[in-house]
């Protein structure tokens, strides 16, 4: 169950320096736990901040960044990017779903799963692709929302560790 005080809302270019900082200090958190999300260790909090203000600055005008936030700041995110090829215009990748490991196991996850689904289907988009490490807690997440496996590959990216991930694509059809 989502916290009462979780909520969830749309970010963009205009973020606040405090905004960019969480979002940054959020990234850094998954790094450090090990999370495939492609960073590895050392990424500095000012690299971080100047990744997502490019993020934020340069996406384009279609792309969805949500953030959850409590009362301590953002503690999760999520983002719907819509594919650039001009014969997929309903199509885009979700990607960077991050929760902070302090509010994990509160339904943050899937809250923002359900939110990103909405904002994109509101958009126009039909269908979602993403990408995670076999085996992990997005894994589960993932199927049990009713994505569908397509398949996987051996050794596609590095966890922060050093680890290879062996690396699972999803897709999912939305509803109109």
């Amino acid at each position: 169950m989502v916290r009462d005080l979780c909520s969830i809302s749309r970010i963009g270019p205009s973020a606040s320096p405090a905004d960019v900082r969480g979002l940054a200090e959020l990234l850094i958190d998954a790094i450090d736990s090990n999370a495939g999300i492609s960073f590895m260790p050392g990424l500095t909090e000012t690299e971080a901040e100047a990744w997502w203000r490019s993020v934020l600055a340069t996406s384009a005008r279609r792309t969805i960044v949500l953030a959850a936030r409590d009362g301590g700041g953002i503690v999760g995110t999520v983002q719907v990017q819509p594919c650039w090829a001009p014969n997929q215009p309903h199509r885009a990748d979700l990607a960077k779903l991050i929760v902070h490991r302090r509010s994990r196991g509160q339904g943050i996850a899937t809250a923002l799963m359900r939110a990103a689904e909405q904002e994109a289907a509101a958009a126009g988009l039909t269908l979602l692709l993403l990408d995670t490490c076999k085996g992990s807690p997005a894994e589960r997440l993932y199927t049990s929302m009713g994505w569908v496996r397509v398949g996987e590959v051996p050794g596609f990216a590095l966890n922060p560790d050093g680890s290879l991930c062996d690396t699972v694509f999803f897709y999912k059809r939305l509803e109109g």
